[in-house]
């Protein structure tokens, strides 16, 4: 074994403690998922062809989302910087705007996490900031909530997985 086969299980451990230790503080609003793998699955093919346009590639449309977002945020006086939404975003969803989860105690109670940000419903009512659309799953309107809650819970979405 080398030691890069060696350290990396240290890593994976690392990861996978951590993302254990902040489902308690983050599970009301988001849902950590475990990895990408683990994340739920699209609503459909068609919905996430509709949600984004065929000409832009997935990282280009995630880029633009999460500008757009910051554009929003910034007008309300929402904190939150490029590489803490785009973090977060990876981690909840891996960049599917049409992802749900189906697995964790907020989709047992019947109220899923879904979006870029995996944010519920009554999350999303509560922190929808005007201007974007009232769709929990339109990309601007799920970052831009997700991220004014994170703000009133933990200063901003930067501190999101500080505890990690």
């Amino acid at each position: 074994m080398t030691a890069t086969s060696q350290a990396r299980p240290a890593r994976i451990r690392k990861f996978s403690i951590a993302g254990v230790a902040g489902i308690g503080a983050i599970a009301a609003a988001l849902t950590v998922a475990p990895s990408p793998a683990h994340a739920a699955e699209p609503t459909s093919a068609a919905a996430s062809a509709a949600q984004a346009p065929a000409a832009a590639s997935g990282n280009d449309q995630l880029d633009g989302w999460i500008k757009e977002a910051l554009s929003v945020m910034k007008d309300k006086g929402i904190p939150g910087t490029y590489e803490g939404l785009h973090r977060n975003i990876m981690r909840e969803s891996a960049g599917d705007p049409n992802a749900q989860n189906g697995w964790d105690v907020n989709a047992q109670n019947g109220t899923p996490s879904k979006g870029l940000l995996q944010v519920i419903q009554p999350t999303f009512d509560a922190y929808h900031v005007a201007g974007t659309p009232n769709d929990l799953t339109d990309p601007v309107a799920n970052i831009s909530a997700a991220a004014n809650y994170a703000a009133d819970r933990y200063g901003s979405i930067d501190n999101v997985d500080s505890a990690y």
